[in-house]
């Protein structure tokens, strides 16, 4: 299993901040919430097209994420039907990187990201329709929206959470979002009914792991209904077992439907 080493892979100190490479190979449950509303009394499969969006962080690119593709198959042989695709975000001026530009979504003003740091909502929006432009490309192809995951890591988790939860348009639901070391960016999500996976390191100190909770409390107050947050023992990364987890999750929600017992 790779793990993923890209994540704000160009910032230093005042500048460009450290890299921080995590080896640790131990994952800890800290949160796990899970609320279903499948009605099923039996396992149906469904095996029509599907997709997943991924959105890669900041000074990434689309490479640095792209061994889902092969990673996800492995770990759930269904996602082998899924169409994967991974977005590249524009180049623009960061202010926390002293307006040096770099990939990214959308601006960043403050750092570390914690509970309350100003929003760049028209850089979100813009963000926000390029997933919706996937969208599009994706239907032409035959792939509905109600069967396309929307996800990302750090700025492509609150990316993806916004497209998700917070979209402006009206042509329906995503199938499922998954966040990975991501956070919110609104206080009021706009589609309850569509399933979440969220993951966080418990040590991260780039995108604060307080946003976990801080999400977990916005979006189960707005009345979200199938909801799974986990934690790990890692900084800002990501883990095997969280991409364990994120294939049992995209599996569960895309191709198959347990009984509710």
């Amino acid at each position: 299993m790779v793990l993923h080493r890209r994540f704000h892979n160009n910032l230093r100190s005042k500048t460009l901040l450290p890299l921080l490479i995590v080896t640790a190979a131990t994952t800890k449950f800290i949160q796990v919430k899970a609320m279903s509303t499948a009605s099923s009394s039996a396992a149906i499969k469904n095996n029509s097209p599907a997709a997943l969006i991924f959105l890669h962080g900041l000074g990434d690119s689309p490479a640095g994420w792209s061994s889902l593709e092969e990673q996800m198959p492995n770990l759930q042989p269904s996602l082998a039907n899924l169409k994967y695709v991974f977005p590249q975000s524009p180049t623009i001026p960061i202010s926390i990187n002293g307006g040096m530009t770099m990939p990214g979504w959308f601006d960043l003003y403050d750092w570390p990201i914690g509970i309350g740091v100003k929003d760049d909502d028209e850089g979100l929006r813009q963000a926000v329709q390029v997933v919706e432009e996937c969208v599009k490309k994706l239907e032409s192809e035959g792939v509905p929206k109600d069967r396309i995951v929307v996800g990302g890591f750090s700025q492509g988790g609150a990316v993806a959470l916004r497209a998700a939860f917070h979209n402006e348009s009206d042509n329906g639901n995503f199938a499922a979002c998954v966040s990975l070391s991501g956070w919110l960016t609104f206080k009021e999500s706009k589609a309850a009914d569509v399933p979440l996976f969220l993951g966080h390191g418990s040590f991260d100190d780039k995108v604060l792991f307080e946003q976990q909770n801080h999400a977990e409390v916005i979006l189960t107050e707005q009345g979200i209904k199938h909801l799974e947050s986990k934690s790990y023992s890692m900084g800002h990364s990501s883990h095997p077992q969280e991409m364990t987890d994120m294939a049992k999750f995209l599996d569960s929600i895309l191709f198959s439907k347990e009984s509710d017992e």
